[in-house]
């Protein structure tokens, strides 16, 4: 028996490799003691035969596999070029044990197949990184290839997947374990809106700030799998890798995108932190610490394709008297495009609407103290475009295919395809002082192409490196296109396509497991939401985009004098509490009261914080049930004062302390017994800033 171990600061991995088998985890969990016997780990995990089984447990290995008889899902899958399975038996295998990451190199002279299977553990951000390639020494079909398989902890009776819509993304399923395999199989060709590459594994009696728990990422844009499976003795497993391409190709060498996972034994809050700390020191390209993140002004909602050089003069003119910092040209600037019919692919500017360029209207917004930014969909063409006509080979799919809003998608797999997208969008961003892309990606694939997703990160790295001083933010119909992959490119995310505030606090709520708050852009939506009819006040809307990184999408021109007033001082307030906020960890508060929803950003140094607890329904009792925080230094002691007192209900009547002074707290209390705050009518946003006293 041969055993390997990884650690962070808060787990351990334990590798065991028994006879002739794979390598297997037989251990994930806390922490271990430095001086633990792995073979003693390993014997404890040994298990009991009985009655119709076989002799011995067939292990799960990193990739199951079934010349081991195994009974569950397999971890890889190969066919020759006859047709036929082939069924490799690894019996050449070697570990490469360097600092902090283990390569087993594992092959099968026979077949001529390699598996490769590559453990990382990422000290800072407490975070495993788990990646497998196969190698065919004659070209074969792989159909399944997973990531190294882990066991999942039989002290959980439910998994909780990440699902969604469009308007809707980033809601939790919570699915119980029970025996058979459960696939989740996203063949989209993007990350997609129904179903974020994330799964969360908590223990029972897990909370946000309490229990153990474990969670997975796959750092992946395209389509993919996901299986959990219970198997008939009992045990668990979990694998994700890419979702099978609809034409399948011999290849001699596949892998798959990186798996990063985490233990927690701080409930859902300590998975968030890992992932948020991750997030900013390894996957993303530009940290919010070298910048504070610039407020946001998008004309989309207050405009959409009807572009006028007056009106969006006089916009910008009340967007930078609010606050902002940037302003952020939508669809509707190129091509003959005066509604989603038309335009795409032809990336030059419209001289009906701007007869003399972009650049009066980019001079204008500089002379204002703003930034431009500018909106592209390069991925995508419509029918009725130059572009289609002159190249209707250039589309991905079947002339006659069912169209995804009125538009097809380019083949990416062509380099004459993306020298032109180079070409086309590099024209408009080196002859222009734009410093921010945002980057659509409004339709499915036809169907499922990996390397539809490889031109994509190969097209938009050669922008990147050709105009480095440009941020790229990832938008997909809203929320369609948002994984660490994607952050390896891009600086901000869009979340969702709604502005309701009531339904993005939400939205944030759960992203928040994934994604620092400095990559997730929020924005102060119309009075009347566009996409859910609701009316809301400014105080709500502008606290819920001010929790990460803000900005405006109405026409300001709407704004009364009241609201103007208000917008204006929340967007100050952002200003002069974003770099702490997003240098910090943002976690969700275990509140009593199923009317509430709240979270908290603490400081880096937890020397300052502040909470946001939204009133999303009536109260269900008279009293408001206290607020407790977390995420603290217990020892320290605390000034917490309620920024928006003037928010409480017109029935409150009472002395809650908040409502009219601060107190002085430890954290110790602020977590154990919190605070009372007012009675808030539905839509009422609090906002709790605590500051430690030295």
């Amino acid at each position: 028996m041969k055993t390997w171990r990884l650690d962070t600061p808060s787990q351990t991995i334990v590798l065991v490799q028994r006879g002739d088998s794979l390598p297997f985890v037989c251990y994930w969990d806390s922490a271990l003691p430095i001086y633990e016997d792995l073979e003693q780990i390993a014997l404890s995990n040994e298990g009991d035969i009985l009655g119709g089984m076989l002799d011995d447990l067939p292990l799960t290995s990193l990739s199951p596999q079934i010349s081991a008889t195994y009974q569950g899902q397999l971890g890889s899958i190969f066919r020759g070029t006859d047709g036929k399975n082939v069924f490799p038996r690894f019996t050449e295998r070697k570990a490469d044990v360097q600092t902090n990451a283990i390569k087993f190199t594992c092959k099968d002279p026979k077949t001529g197949i390699t598996l490769i299977f590559d453990l990382i553990a990422h000290i800072e951000s407490d975070m495993f990184e788990l990646k497998t390639t196969a190698k065919c020494a004659t070209p074969m079909f792989i159909e399944w290839l997973s990531t190294p398989v882990l066991p999942a902890t039989q002290n959980s009776v439910e998994t909780i997947e990440i699902t969604g819509r469009w308007c809707g993304e980033f809601q939790h399923n919570h699915h119980p374990w029970s025996a058979g395999a459960r696939l989740r199989d996203t063949a989209s060709g993007r990350t997609g809106h129904e179903s974020f590459p994330g799964l969360i594994i908590p223990e029972v009696g897990t909370t946000n700030s309490m229990g153990a728990c474990f969670g997975f990422h796959y750092g992946w844009s395209g389509g993919r799998k996901m299986i959990t499976e219970q198997l008939p003795d009992g045990r668990r497993q979990v694998q994700f890798g890419h979702a099978n391409d609809a034409h399948s190709e011999l290849v001699s060498e596949k892998e798959t995108a990186s798996l990063f996972v985490t233990y927690s034994d701080q409930g859902f809050n300590g998975l968030a932190k890992n992932f948020q700390h991750h997030a900013r020191a390894h996957v993303l390209p530009f940290k919010a610490s070298e910048r504070p993140r610039p407020v946001h002004y998008n004309c989309w909602e207050a405009v959409y394709f009807n572009h006028e050089l007056g009106e969006l003069k006089e916009i910008a003119d009340r967007a930078a008297a609010l606050g902002a910092e940037r302003f952020v040209l939508d669809d509707g600037w190129f091509g003959v495009r005066d509604d989603d019919h038309s335009g795409l692919g032809d990336w030059t500017v419209d001289p009906r609407k701007f007869p003399d360029g972009l650049s009066p209207l980019i001079e204008h917004v500089n002379d204002l103290g703003m930034e431009f930014g500018i909106w592209f969909e390069p991925e995508m063409v419509n029918p009725d475009s130059d572009l289609y006509r002159a190249h209707p080979d250039w589309a991905l799919g079947a002339p006659d295919q069912l169209l995804g809003r009125h538009q097809m998608l380019l083949n990416l797999t062509l380099p004459e395809v993306r020298d032109y997208l180079f070409d086309a969008v590099n024209d408009i961003l080196s002859n222009h002082p734009i410093t921010y892309v945002k980057w659509d990606h409004n339709r499915v694939l036809p169907f499922q192409l990996t390397a539809q997703t490889f031109g994509f990160y190969e097209l938009i790295k050669r922008l990147r490196d050709a105009n480095p001083e440009v941020e790229f933010e990832s938008c997909a119909s809203g929320g369609g296109r948002i994984d660490f992959g994607v952050l390896e490119h891009c600086q901000r995310v869009w979340l969702s396509d709604s502005n309701d505030a009531i339904e993005r606090f939400l939205m944030q709520h759960n992203a928040a497991l994934w994604l620092p708050s400095d990559v997730v852009g929020s924005h102060v939506g119309p009075r009347k939401c566009h996409t859910s009819g609701r009316v809301l006040s400014m105080s709500f809307r502008g606290y819920v985009a001010a929790s990460r990184h803000m900005g405006f999408e109405m026409d300001p021109r709407e704004l009364t004098e009241d609201e103007f007033e208000t917008l204006k001082d929340i967007t100050q307030w952002y200003k002069d509490n974003r770099e702490w906020m997003h240098a910090g960890f943002t976690h969700r508060l275990d509140i009593a009261d199923p009317s509430q929803l709240g979270e908290i950003c603490v400081a880096q140094d937890k020397d300052r914080f502040v909470a946001f607890v939204a009133q999303m329904t009536p109260a269900e009792a008279i009293l408001a049930k206290p607020t407790r925080l977390t995420g603290l230094n217990p020892d320290a002691r605390y000034k917490i004062t309620l920024r928006n007192p003037e928010d409480a209900a017109t029935t409150s009547r009472g002395k809650t302390a908040l409502s009219h002074r601060s107190l002085e707290m430890s954290g110790k209390s602020l977590m154990q017994q919190g605070f009372r705050l007012p009675s808030a009518f539905p839509a009422t946003m609090w906002v709790i800033e605590g500051q430690h006293l030295s």
